[in-house]
């Protein structure tokens, strides 16, 4: 892949291209090392086994050694220690160092060697850094779309996509890793035949095992994914600048994640139900109703209803109505928070229903 912006001459050295990973990963440790425990025991465990699963390039039917997990997790827990207090590295390319979150200038210099540099920040303010193998970038309608594949650095938490002003940036091992981590966990709870991901995995003849059906799968939602985050860019020029402000200030409070789950919401009336909608995968909607969760969930009770609707009926008609409305209150209910000192915004369990879409009556 050719850049126009620079000539041969531009391109990185192999030694140069291994140190930008090494740094990059450095920044990914400071950054752990400041954030890795804001999570729970089990959840920052969970991620911990994750993290040496990917360390250790391990596939996910490898049956990993406790002990010898344990002893990692001790020595990284030891390594972010030494780095607590460390700031945030450049980024070094060819003569000149780079800010570590100007990832166009550093993509530009990547580009011709199929590389892609992601930096961002995710909930409670996390700095977040990945560097990894380029498998397609597209442009289309004013943004930049990149798809991930195989990556060389990457923080503990590895969200399975982001967006900053009009780039995209999809993750397909955290995409794939998201994925199996449902599957265990509905197998955990017993696999329950009456839920959505029982659903999802049923439309697409997901067989244990079977690489070719779980590929589908992982195609599937690297496309919701893209749609989602396209949502996500829409959604920003409708919120502006403000928005991104607003959320570092609540940033690690009950507000942030009612923040961020009305602009999901909104991202997803823009985009993502629309384009699933359109369509026809039963498997892609399923998977989206079995994400569903959380702040998300509890702010739409309505969409929930819809889905429930389509499996009673066999028709998305409930579905499709919802999306004009949401669009009109997912927006109303940002513009909201924008305007009102956050100190004054009803997230509390009492309030919250205040901000619910509810769902659209069947005689509109």
């Amino acid at each position: 892949m050719a850049d126009a912006g620079h000539t041969t001459v531009d391109r990185l050295l192999p030694g140069e291209l291994r140190d930008l990973s090494v740094r990059v990963q450095r920044n990914c440790d400071i950054a752990d090392a400041r954030h890795a425990g804001n999570d729970t025991l089990c959840i920052y465990l969970l991620k911990m086994r994750e993290f040496y699963r990917w360390m250790r390039r391990l596939p996910y039917s490898a049956a990993l050694d406790r002990e010898e997990v344990g002893d990692w997790v001790i020595r990284q827990e030891q390594l972010w220690q030494d780095l607590e207090e460390r700031d945030l590295e450049p980024l070094p390319l060819g003569k000149t160092h780079y800010d570590p979150f100007d990832h166009e200038s550093i993509n530009r210099r990547l580009d011709p060697h199929g590389l892609v540099y992601g930096a961002g920040y995710g909930r409670g303010a996390r700095p977040l850094f990945f560097l990894g193998r380029l498998v397609s970038r597209e442009d289309f309608e004013g943004y930049r779309i990149y798809v991930v594949g195989e990556e060389e650095a990457r923080d503990l938490v590895a969200p399975p996509a982001m967006s900053r002003g009009d780039l995209i940036f999809v993750r397909t091992e955290s995409i794939r890793r998201m994925l199996h981590e449902m599957i265990e966990a509905w197998q955990f709870r017993g696999a329950p035949a009456d839920d959505a991901l029982c659903r999802a995995l049923n439309a697409y003849g997901h067989v244990p095992g079977d690489e070719r059906s779980f590929q589908a799968m992982l195609d599937s939602e690297v496309e919701s994914a893209v749609w989602h985050e396209v949502g996500e860019v829409l959604a920003g020029r409708l919120l502006g600048p403000a928005w991104q402000a607003l959320v570092l200030e609540v940033a690690g409070t009950r507000g942030e994640r009612v923040m961020r789950a009305v602009r999901d919401h909104l991202a997803d009336s823009l985009s993502t139900l629309p384009a699933l909608l359109e369509s026809g995968s039963d498997g892609a909607l399923h998977f989206y109703f079995a994400n569903l969760g959380g702040m998300r969930g509890t702010l739409a009770p309505g969409l929930r209803k819809a889905y429930e609707a389509w499996l009673e009926t066999g028709s998305l008609d409930a579905l499709k109505r919802l999306v004009a409305p949401s669009r009109e209150h997912w927006l109303a209910v940002a513009r909201r928070l924008l305007d009102e000192p956050h100190e004054s915004w009803p997230i509390s369990d009492a309030e919250l229903p205040s901000l619910c879409l509810d769902a659209v009556s069947p005689a509109q």
